[in-house]
């Protein structure tokens, strides 16, 4: 798919990166020019096609930013180091709950998934009702603070959209 988005470079641009999301049953690669002044969009269908429903293009661009908060917000954003504190408590003091704990971030850490994935609603859903469950096992009963994290992402998401249809390199439908 990058070869074929590259064809869509302008001169002095060079494909930055492809994001890949599922919505509204399609398959979206959301591809990202970039240049010394500025950076530019294309969105393609499976075939490698260029995409011009600016509903598609919004939601591919907007599950693809909430995917990408979600991943980074999960775990309170340091997954690994909760996870290796976890493991410490558990040989130190090993509080009651503490295996519930470190199976919830186990089960958190095998959710998120490597690079390159697809951003979908499903793989959203399944990183929150994750991070949910750590939260609970680890005492949060008041509120989530990943949900927190994704709600005070939504105006980034909204000015990412507004760029992509923005400096999109075709005329959106």
């Amino acid at each position: 798919m990058a070869n074929a988005a590259a064809t869509f470079a302008a001169p002095g641009e060079e494909l930055a990166g492809v994001l890949v999301a599922e919505t509204l049953g399609r398959r979206v690669y959301l591809c990202a020019f970039g240049s010394a002044e500025a950076r530019s969009w294309i969105a393609l269908d499976a075939e490698a096609k260029p995409l011009t429903e600016r509903r598609l293009v919004r939601e591919a661009a907007s599950l693809a930013a909430l995917c990408e908060v979600a991943e980074e917000s999960a775990g309170g954003g340091h997954l690994p180091e909760l996870r290796a504190r976890l493991a410490e408590l558990h040989e130190t003091d090993n509080p009651a709950g503490i295996e519930e704990a470190e199976a919830a971030a186990e089960s958190l850490a095998e959710t998120l998934q490597a690079q390159p994935r697809v951003a979908s609603g499903a793989y959203l859903d399944a990183i929150g009702s994750a991070s949910r469950r750590l939260e609970q096992a680890l005492g949060e009963s008041d509120g989530s603070p990943f949900a927190a994290a994704l709600s005070s992402a939504a105006r980034a998401v909204e000015v990412l959209t507004a760029e992509v249809e923005r400096d999109y390199k075709i005329p959106l439908e």
